[in-house]
């Protein structure tokens, strides 16, 4: 008996001890943040993603009155990032920039350590970074998607495309026009878009869906010739080319998009939080140049736009994975 009554009153101590905290923990909580963010960039530094997140991280951060930290992780298709990220505490003080390939990663790596939509809860869309479809001229002399078509259907398999490896949105851009088109082309991959480049450059292979951040510099010196970009709408990066779908190729559309997400359970004023910041961050004139100068469209939406998006973009991409039996690398 003396033991129950001990135990019963260390149990009553203990509940009155944490319904007192409950109101410090609650305003603790209200304060968010009280300490740095933590930016989970899930690829190497330098490029289109790394260089959105550091800019919309240094203004975001006067609206958060806290320091961003970026931290790189890359590897494996930035699943070693988005896995991080995923095992992190619900508390907004880590957040994960990710790609369209949160979207696609699913079905091309069946045993992922994390789900897309169970771990993260959607924060927002921050923008688009077209790819565009490019040739060498001194190899390839067409000057439309029509006459490369053309050429294609007379010599299935003769033509290749370079991408950035197996399953990056370059390798799918041309998965999706080989399906459209009804033309067959041989994939060549590579361990990133700066190689598979030198070698469009050098003549080695035919064609490329690449980025317009490393593709622009090279159609600017002539050395490249862009036939479409691969989104619904022209970029403004390259107004007087074509979208695919004005060449042609009815039904195309690979937007790589760029999102944030944060822990799945993350309180609900935290993500409002981060919302309202990223969002007033893309407004800034100072950002809309940073993202001109590397081909970036600032989209910028609520938490369930982009739970929305996410749902429909990975019914789309497993059906056309599997429809064209991609494999990652």
């Amino acid at each position: 008996m003396p033991a129950i009554r001990a135990l019963n009153a260390i149990t009553t101590f203990a509940i009155a001890a944490l319904a007192a905290s409950l109101p410090a923990m609650a305003q603790t909580d209200q304060n968010w943040p009280s300490r740095p963010i933590k930016w989970v960039v899930p690829f190497p530094p330098g490029g289109a993603m790394d260089v959105i997140a550091r800019t919309l991280g240094e203004r975001a951060s006067r609206d958060w009155g806290q320091p961003v930290v970026i931290e790189n992780k890359p590897g494996a298709g930035g699943n070693i990032g988005a896995d991080y990220a995923a095992k992190q505490p619900a508390d907004g003080y880590t957040i994960l920039i990710t790609s369209i390939g949160i979207a696609t990663n699913k079905a091309l790596y069946p045993r992922l350590g994390y789900d897309p939509v169970k771990d993260f809860a959607p924060v927002s869309l921050l923008a688009v970074v077209p790819n565009v479809l490019v040739v060498n001229p001194a190899r390839i002399p067409d000057r439309s998607v029509k006459e490369l078509v053309g050429r294609a259907q007379k010599a299935p398999g003769t033509l290749t495309y370079a991408s950035a490896g197996n399953g990056t949105s370059i390798h799918l851009a041309g998965e999706m026009f080989s399906a459209l088109s009804g033309v067959q082309i041989t994939h060549i991959p590579y361990k990133g878009s700066a190689p598979a480049v030198t070698d469009m450059l050098g003549g080695q292979v035919d064609l490329m869906f690449d980025s317009i951040t490393s593709a622009r510099p090279h159609i600017q010196s002539g050395k490249l010739r862009p036939l479409a970009v691969t989104t619904t709408r022209r970029s403004a990066a390259l107004p007087d080319v074509p979208t695919m779908a004005e060449a042609g190729i009815t039904g195309y559309d690979v937007s790589p998009w760029f999102a944030v997400f944060a822990r799945a359970g993350t309180p609900a004023h935290v993500i409002a939080r981060l919302n309202k910041g990223l969002n007033e961050a893309m407004q800034q004139p100072e950002t809309l140049r940073k993202f001109e100068s590397i081909g970036a469209e600032p989209i910028g939406s609520t938490p369930q736009e982009l739970s929305s998006h996410l749902g429909k973009e990975l019914e789309r991409w497993d059906g056309l994975i599997r429809q064209r039996g991609v494999r990652a690398d």
